[in-house]
Formats: C-alpha cells, sequence, structure tokens
C-alpha cells in the first residue's frame, strides 16, 4: 500500500504544480494561430511559390546555357 500512496503523493503534487504552465498556455496559443495560417499557406500559396521557384530555374538554366555556348 505505501507504493500506491507514494503514487498518489507523486500525482497530486504534479497536479498542483503550475510552473510552466504560462508558457504551455503561451505555445498553445501560438499553435492556434499559426496552424490555419500554415494550412492556407500550404492549400493556397505553395502552388504560385512553386511556380515561382521553377520559374527562376528555367530562366537560370536558360542563362547558364547561354554562358556556356558563348552567347
Amino acid at each position: 500500500m505505501s507504493t500506491l500512496s507514494a503514487v498518489r503523493r507523486l500525482f497530486k503534487k504534479v497536479h498542483r504544480d503550475e510552473r510552466g504552465a504560462v508558457s504551455l498556455e503561451t505555445i498553445l496559443i501560438i499553435g492556434a494561430i499559426a496552424l490555419p495560417i500554415l494550412i492556407f499557406v500550404i492549400k493556397y500559396g505553395w502552388p504560385r511559390i512553386r511556380n515561382y521557384f521553377y520559374k527562376g530555374m528555367g530562366d537560370l538554366e536558360n542563362q547558364s546555357d547561354k554562358v556556356t555556348n558563348g552567347q
């Protein structure tokens, strides 16, 4: 029975301990704000970002070909 009472005391101590509560709440609020923004960027912004990147890479390849061919 001493093990059970020790576990109960530990659970009560952990339950009453509020250190870090503000940090945890801050992290949860930031997550609640950042998650919808991230979903929006992935769903709507990513195709534009990807196309912009591919266009830039294509331009870079074209310019590289011109330089190596002496044009």
